[in-house]
């Protein structure tokens, strides 16, 4: 049977460039089934998920339901959930977690802080601490959004739960059905597609390092799309795989063309000449489609290194 996800992968389509684009996570525990647009079809109250949902716009912080791997049949709620915060900018990581009775008491949250990187309104508003555990494996499981994420997200994620992985989570929607299974890695924001077990094992080990896999990374998602490929291909030419060693400073230009500076912390500095292209043959965006779509790739051009900064940094 053909898939998005199928046709995607036959194609050999890049998956760098196509991360979820948010600077900070907040992630609210919630069990049972979830529909396609799960903050609003779900067991969460309604009124609290189109609040949640408005007060987040514009404010660089992406809201997702989670919940542990297994079956979600229909029943009682938890006494209390878990609540997650992580900011992804580099210089400024961090991920804290929570435990909250009432789902509706994150609509206290000052959300364009959270955004900025402020952490300290969580922790008053939720008694949130920093996380002491494993870094986060976030698994989209939202088969209500697109099937392959439940034919392909479910067995990886239980997989990985059974195994011992303590960090892992289903999620409800991360974008790029046809790159399924997707995960998103915590704290530091580097989303992963087409996974397997034995590689995302490998990806959390070096994250809790604070390094970073490049093959099958997708990008980070405190960048926009074209500052996700650039770093992605500096870390591939240069073999950096420090989290914190590069961040994007600079982007000029507009689709389908843009000059991105990447920045180490060591002072060095490169050019990326990335180009928006279509995926061609024309194929489905999402299983159940209506039509066919070329989805936006991003294409490395050419990636210079900064003869003067290279000079200052040596």
């Amino acid at each position: 049977m053909s898939t998005c996800s199928s046709v995607s992968r036959d194609s050999d389509e890049p998956v760098a460039g196509t991360a979820a684009i948010a600077r900070t996570w907040l992630l609210l525990e919630q069990p049972g089934p979830w529909g396609a647009k799960a903050l609003t079809s779900s067991h969460l109250d309604p009124v609290v998920g189109r609040a949640l949902e408005a007060a987040a716009k514009d404010t660089g912080v992406r809201i997702v339901l989670i919940r542990r791997p297994g079956r979600h049949a229909d029943r009682r709620m938890p006494a209390t959930r878990r609540v997650f915060a992580a900011h992804t900018v580099p210089g400024n990581v961090w991920l804290h977690s929570a435990t909250t009775s009432d789902p509706a008491r994150l609509l206290d949250l000052d959300l364009a802080a959270l955004g900025r990187g402020e952490h300290s309104g969580f922790d008053a508003v939720l008694g949130g601490r920093a996380h002491e555990g494993d870094p986060l494996a976030l698994v989209c499981t939202n088969g209500k959004r697109d099937r392959c994420c439940a034919l392909l997200g479910r067995p990886l994620a239980a997989e990985l739960a059974s195994s011992g992985v303590q960090g892992v989570w289903e999620v409800t929607h991360l974008g790029g059905h046809r790159f399924s299974p997707t995960a998103l890695v915590l704290p530091y924001g580097y989303a992963y597609g087409r996974a397997e077990a034995h590689a995302l094992k490998e990806v959390l080990h070096r994250a809790q390092e604070g390094r970073v896999v490049v093959a099958g990374c997708r990008g980070r998602s405190a960048w926009e799309r074209p500052g996700q490929a650039a770093e992605l291909a500096v870390r591939q030419a240069t073999g950096e795989d420090a989290a914190e060693a590069l961040r994007v400073v600079r982007t000029a230009g507009a689709a389908p063309r843009w000059e991105v500076t990447v920045a180490h912390v060591d002072g060095r500095r490169w050019r990326v000449d990335v180009a928006q292209g279509a995926a061609l043959p024309p194929r489905p965006e999402s299983c159940g489609a209506a039509v066919l779509g070329s989805p936006a790739r991003m294409d490395v051009v050419a990636v210079r290194e900064d003869s003067l900064t290279s000079a200052l940094a040596s």
